[in-house]
């Protein structure tokens, strides 16, 4: 006959591994009552997956700002900078109240700061706007620039974000 510290190892064990097929789904309920297992072991863990976007909603390379509270799209060409703000999903427009944004870069040594102004997309209310735009062509060339340190700084509800713009080919179309 098996010991019961066996047996109950052997039941949490199997209650670990069977269970849920599907992520995110509830396992099924114990026939072994709670008072009959072990209370040295620690429960079963749940793992939340969290997919995150590759791109935006306009194609462009995706700023994490805060801890995934909001997303900036970053899009441009050779002879502009535009940045949308986005929800935590990055699908969604967020407009700010904020009449502009600040990207900061390194260039040849020395820091740099360029603004970009508020242009309200189709469907931000009056007074706020999801969409930053610079035509500053020094800041287009610079944006892709790993050595430039591109870093995206943005007041959203009162909080300052910060977010660090990483190259990505996709958001521009100037050739590489």
């Amino acid at each position: 006959m098996m010991s019961k510290p066996f047996v109950k190892i052997v039941v949490v064990s199997l209650s670990m591994l069977v269970g849920c097929d599907k992520v995110g789904s509830k396992p099924e309920s114990s026939n072994t009552p709670a008072s009959s297992l072990s209370m040295d072991m620690p429960p079963p863990a749940t793992v939340e997956i969290h997919a995150h976007p590759s791109e935006g909603p306009h194609h462009g390379s995706l700023v994490e700002l805060g801890k995934e509270e909001f997303h900036a799209e970053l899009v441009h060409d050779s002879k502009s900078v535009t940045i949308y703000i986005l929800d935590s999903d990055a699908k969604a427009a967020v407009p700010i109240d904020s009449p502009e944004l600040v990207i900061n870069i390194v260039h040849d040594g020395k820091p740099e700061q360029f603004k970009l102004t508020a242009v309200p997309d189709d469907g931000d209310p009056s007074g706020r706007s999801s969409r930053f735009v610079s035509n500053d062509t020094e800041l287009a060339s610079h944006v892709d620039d790993e050595k430039a340190l591109p870093k995206l700084s943005v007041s959203i509800n009162g909080k300052s974000y910060r977010g660090f713009i990483s190259h990505n080919h996709s958001g521009h179309d100037h050739a590489h």
